[in-house]
């Protein structure tokens, strides 16, 4: 039995003591069952701990944080979607750096009625020549206003007489629609602080006040090594072949995270392939996907030996996942060692890889977000629990199909909900984790 297996089969006996006990979950005294591989839950192997789970994710950014800041490096804002300013975002100019017209209509000067003049004011022209008072001037939105403007008088708002005449049908105030120079910002002034991400709107900030490039923080680079002779790539599995989930899967999810990923390879069961690639690999994060356990393929320990590498994380208190590990390679790289099971490999993503790769990045800490949930979270008796949950009415739903190899439940989620050793009570708050990609007004849900 493969330590997959074992982890999948503890929950199911976890499970079933709960269903056969009173409240809603294992209360905190209640005796665990012995695991699978026959060793007490609360007896570890000499020489090992396993470590609980907030701890392992401030182990995570404490590594991140050892590898040093990298230096700033400068992009063309195509390139910069998703970075982290290293310095910050100042003005170029004052925005808008002339007075333009808000709406399209008529430039007027002075009290109505206006006399039209022949000639429109368009966007892009140079300034356009001064208006006399009670003249107007055609003018579009984004045009520079005239000299001696006194408003914008907007096309809906204007009517001209059989002699030519415009007339107001509303009343017109001084500076009305004018968008005046430096209405947004001055030259010089701070528009985003150092360390914020560059979204679409901040590339369109940066464009506006005359960026051609913008200094960021370099992006971790992230390398993905599939393990496991029985994965397919393709087609219906078949003889005891699956797909492999992860492989299309992990790329995106680590550049949500703030990755810059440079390769995505197959490696089978080789442990010479995976000494080689971990040897050779120039990349700040090495993702690995199974062989975490101690089985007869399971490659990942001895060979993080072989390479010297040092153990930071060996294992985490949390369901599903627990196999995971954490190693520094060197003196600055570092290996995330993700179980093979789809569900625990998010599980290790959340717990190891997003903290570090965040500290890698130069991204801000997430703000703390809890919600009570609708209903009772069966928890695991010493282990926190990582369920999949959608947000509905202000409240957290738990999916269902959220077993280790399961990824329907969470192809659903807008969050994970870190559940408690014992589980959590109807409107109990939980913290949750938000997917990248989610937002709070998704509204799928398994029932």
């Amino acid at each position: 039995m493969t330590a997959q297996d074992a982890e999948e089969l503890y929950v199911e006996e976890a499970l079933a003591l709960v269903n056969n006990r009173p409240g809603p979950a294992f209360s905190a005294t209640a005796q665990a069952p012995a695991s699978v591989s026959g060793t007490p839950h609360a007896a570890e192997a000499p020489g090992h701990r396993t470590t609980p789970w907030p701890e392992a994710r401030a182990l995570a950014e404490r590594a991140a944080r050892s590898a040093g800041r990298r230096a700033p490096v400068t992009v063309a804002l195509g390139d910069a979607l998703g970075a982290v300013l290293a310095e910050p975002l100042t003005a170029l100019t004052d925005l808008p750096s002339f007075d333009t017209s808000a709406m399209d209509g008529w430039a007027v000067a002075g009290p109505g009625p206006w006399t039209v003049r022949d000639g429109g004011v368009l966007a892009g022209h140079a300034e356009p020549d001064r208006l006399g008072d009670g003249e107007a001037a055609p003018i579009a939105t984004g045009a520079r206003i005239p000299p001696d403007t006194t408003a914008i008088l907007r096309s809906e708002h204007g009517r001209t007489d059989a002699g030519g005449r415009l007339h107001a049908t509303r009343e017109v105030n001084h500076g009305q629609d004018i968008r005046s120079r430096g209405q947004e910002c001055r030259d010089g002034d701070q528009l985003l602080p150092l360390g914020t991400r560059i979204t679409p709107v901040v590339l369109g900030l940066a464009a506006a006040a005359g960026y051609d490039t913008v200094s960021v923080l370099p992006r971790p680079r992230a390398e993905v090594l599939i393990l496991g002779d029985e994965l397919l790539t393709e087609g219906l599995p078949h003889d005891g072949l699956i797909r492999d989930a992860l492989g299309p899967m992990l790329p995106s999810w680590l550049r949500a995270l703030g990755a810059e990923v440079t390769a995505v390879r197959r490696l089978g069961d080789d442990a010479d392939a995976l000494h080689e690639a971990l040897r050779t690999s120039s990349a700040d994060l090495v993702v690995t996907t199974g062989g975490t356990a101690a089985g007869p393929v399971d490659h990942v320990h001895p060979t993080l030996d072989r390479i010297g590498a040092e153990l930071l994380v060996d294992g985490v208190k949390v369901r599903p996942g627990h196999p995971m590990l954490l190693a520094r390679i060197g003196e600055s790289r570092h290996l995330v060692g993700l179980p093979g099971n789809p569900l625990a490999a998010v599980s290790g993503l959340f717990t190891l890889a997003e903290p570090l790769l965040r500290i890698l990045a130069g991204r801000a800490a997430p703000e703390p977000y809890a919600l009570p949930v609708r209903e009772a979270v069966h928890g695991h008796p010493y282990d926190t629990r990582l369920v999949p949950v959608v947000v509905r009415a202000d409240r957290a739903v738990p999916l269902r199909y959220n077993g280790p190899a399961m990824l329907r439940g969470i192809a659903a989620a807008s969050a994970l909900a870190v559940v408690p050793p014992g589980g959590a009570r109807p409107g109990e708050n939980v913290e949750l984790l938000q997917l990248p990609w989610s937002t709070a007004g998704i509204q799928v849900c398994f029932t």
